[in-house]
């Protein structure tokens, strides 16, 4: 396998993570090309890369800490977008990047400790600050769209728990729809193949026309939506999920959007 096709694999997972720590699509993917620059322009670089995830996230980290990239122009960016680049005035902290390395990406606490060059000791003491900050997030109201009962139980279960307030689960479109236009939520969990064969991501579509507000998919058909052929969701967990991982997932989501309020 060329070097080329042992970074495409990754490349998707990668964009994810940035879209995750920057909070859109057009800032994250400026960062992943500017590390594919940086790769095309050293070679041990390249091959370092090529052989290990871990080093791939590496070279992202040390430019995304240390670069400064033109970024796209923001124009008709949705107020969550807008949002996350007012956060983001200054680098998003460790902490935060610890605990997505090691949930949504699902790093050892040892691979993490490589990719942001500190110890293991730190890393643990990053993710149980980054999880206190989660359980002081401010409450919101959720809407889940899955179709699977026992999913969506364990959901709103979790969601729950961190002090937030689900204010319906859907399992169709229409469902979504219906649930959303009589209780807009501050944030939306969403399936991608629903009950009756409807599509979770047009219900988001729709429901994004009531007003611009956060939505995490966790999707057992990630592929579907990691393709860059059109506009790709900020946040994606993948099912199986680990409930750590939406929960850094659902931080994440809130953290950027807390600076506007849902119209």
């Amino acid at each position: 396998m060329s070097v080329s096709d042992q970074i495409a694999i990754q490349l998707p997972y990668l964009r994810r993570y940035a879209r995750a720590l920057t909070g859109s699509q057009q800032s994250g993917d400026a960062y992943v090309r500017a590390t594919l620059e940086a790769a095309l322009a050293d070679r041990s670089l390249r091959e370092a890369i090529a052989h290990s995830r871990a080093a791939l996230y590496g070279a992202f980290t040390r430019i995304w800490a240390t670069s400064h990239v033109e970024e796209p122009s923001m124009g008709g960016a949705g107020l969550h977008e807008q949002a996350a680049q007012e956060r983001l005035s200054t680098i998003a902290p460790t902490h935060r990047q610890a605990l997505l390395l090691t949930t949504v990406e699902e790093f050892s606490r040892e691979e993490t400790a490589q990719i942001l060059d500190l110890s293991v000791g730190q890393i643990d003491a990053l993710v149980s600050q980054a999880i206190l900050e989660i359980e002081g997030e401010s409450a919101t109201q959720v809407l889940i769209i899955e179709d699977e009962p026992l999913i969506s139980m364990q959901l709103e279960g979790l969601v729950t728990d961190l002090g937030h307030t689900v204010v319906g689960t859907a399992a169709t479109h229409a469902q979504a729809v219906e649930i959303f236009s009589r209780h807009p939520a501050g944030l939306v969990l969403a399936d991608i193949q629903l009950a009756d064969g409807s599509s979770g991501i047009d219900a988001v579509e729709d429901l994004l026309k009531f007003g611009d507000v956060p939505v995490i998919f966790i999707t057992a058909y990630p592929e579907r939506l990691l393709t860059g052929e059109r506009p790709e969701p900020t946040y994606l967990v993948t099912k199986p999920f680990q409930e750590a991982t939406v929960r850094a997932s659902i931080s994440q989501a809130l953290f950027f959007n807390s600076s506007r309020s849902v119209a």
